[in-house]
This record gives C-alpha cells, sequence and structure tokens, in this order.
C-alpha cells in the first residue's frame, strides 16, 4: 500500500469513527424523557445512589424537569429534536473530507472550532440555566474529546497534502511513457 493509500485510509477511518459518535449523539436527543427514566433505573440497579449521590440527584432532577415539559409542554422538547438534527447534517458535512480530504479540510477545521466553541458555551450558558458545575465539565469533555480525531484528521490531510504536492502531475490525455 502506497503512503498516500495509507494516508487516504487513516483519513477516512477516523472520519467514520467521528461521524458516527456524531450520529449517535445526535440520535439519543430525540428520545431523551424515556433514555433518562431507562438510565435513572440502570443507575439504581447499579447502586449508585450510594456512591454518587449527587449524580443521582440531578439523574432525579432532569428526568422530572424532562417528564413535566413532555406531560405540560411537549412542544419545548422540540428544540432537542432540532438539535439532534443540526448533529445529523453536520456528520453529512463531512462527507466531503471523506471523499476528498484535501480540498475538504476546511470542514475539518470547522468542526475543531465547533469542538472549541462547546467550551466557552458551557462554561457560560451552564451557570445561566443552573447546570451543576461538574456537570457543565461532562459537556467540554464533548468538544475536548471531539477535536481529538479532528486533529487526527487534520495532520494527516497535511501529510497527504504535502506528498500529492510532491507528486508531479500528469495532464489529463498525455500519453505515459514506460
Amino acid at each position: 500500500m502506497s503512503d498516500r493509500a495509507a494516508l487516504l485510509k487513516g483519513i477516512r477511518v477516523w472520519l467514520v469513527f467521528f461521524v458516527v459518535c456524531l450520529v449517535l449523539s445526535g440520535a439519543t436527543a430525540f428520545p431523551l424523557v424515556h433514555e433518562l427514566r431507562w438510565t435513572e433505573e440502570l443507575l439504581r440497579t447499579l447502586s449508585v445512589p450510594e456512591h454518587l449521590p449527587g449524580l443521582m440527584d440531578w439523574i432525579e432532577r432532569v428526568r422530572r424537569g424532562l417528564d413535566t415539559a413532555d406531560a405540560d409542554h411537549p412542544f419545548l422538547l422540540y428544540g432537542t429534536d432540532w438539535l439532534a438534527f443540526a448533529h445529523l447534517v453536520i456528520a453529512v458535512a463531512f462527507y466531503g473530507p471523506y471523499r476528498d480530504p484535501v480540498r475538504n479540510i476546511w470542514v475539518v477545521e470547522f468542526g475543531m472550532i465547533a469542538c472549541a466553541g462547546i467550551v466557552p458555551l458551557a462554561l457560560i450558558c451552564g451557570p445561566i440555566r443552573g447546570i451543576p458545575f461538574w456537570w457543565t465539565l461532562i459537556d467540554i469533555s464533548f468538544g475536548v474529546f471531539g477535536v481529538i480525531p479532528l486533529h487526527v484528521v487534520r495532520k494527516k490531510i497535511k501529510r497527504l497534502e504535502a506528498l500529492t504536492a510532491t507528486v508531479p502531475a500528469v495532464p489529463a490525455g498525455a500519453a505515459v511513457s514506460g
């Protein structure tokens, strides 16, 4: 396998990994009410309330809030539907770098900027919305962990770009002598 082919394969594997994580993150925003009920039941089964009462209190509070919103104001949950949709749309954008990494590196860089943007958003909006600081750190981790595969992909794309630049281009229709 050539260096170019190996780089392209590595880029695509990392992009698929990132897109799968983005899609899963988005898809889980649709059934929040049910997910939180299941999560609460699972945490109780695992005896989490005895070991991490703060976490359990937070999960219960969020579940009660979602139950109330679902029962009395279900239109509020429409916002999380749009959140999920945004994740899915952003995931589709990564087809560009999958197809042609060098030309579409901007999508990867845009993703890295979006990951960095999670930090100030969480630090500003978390306290405004009454989110516990430790949960804000969990939210921030999505940006921190999300930027890692994108950083790896960007480095690989830059190497691919350099490698491609050193290979002389053969004009279309030109005869190649052997």
